[in-house]
């Protein structure tokens, strides 16, 4: 980018925005409606749909506790040495995922 293509922050401000229901809709994440003008969009590329089979996507949620000295030096040793040694799980995460899970199932809350 040379600096013939640069402009100044006040130069941006001062031009009209081109679809307020563009901006609107990104920024607020609102639908826009019929009533709101917006400008007309260039034809979209060919779509391709491809099917597939359902996927079961897991999410994760940040959670923080505190361990023993010796089971965090212990887990961390084991992780490295996993990914060093390319074994599967070697995250902290998937240890300690893997190591839940049984106690979970086993006592009832997770099915």
């Amino acid at each position: 980018m040379t600096t013939k293509d640069r402009r100044s922050l006040v130069e941006g401000l001062s031009t009209p925005p081109v679809q307020r229901a563009a901006e609107k809709q990104f920024v607020f994440a609102e639908k826009v409606t019929a009533s709101e003008p917006s400008q007309p969009t260039a034809p979209a590329a060919q779509t391709v749909v491809v099917k597939a089979a359902p996927v079961t996507e897991v999410t994760r949620v940040p959670f923080t506790t505190r361990l023993r000295t010796d089971f965090a030096a212990a887990l961390k040793r084991a992780s490295l040495e996993r990914q060093l040694s390319k074994t599967t799980p070697n995250t902290l995460q998937d240890i300690l995922e893997e190591a839940l899970e049984p106690w979970l199932k086993a006592n009832g809350y997770l099915n």
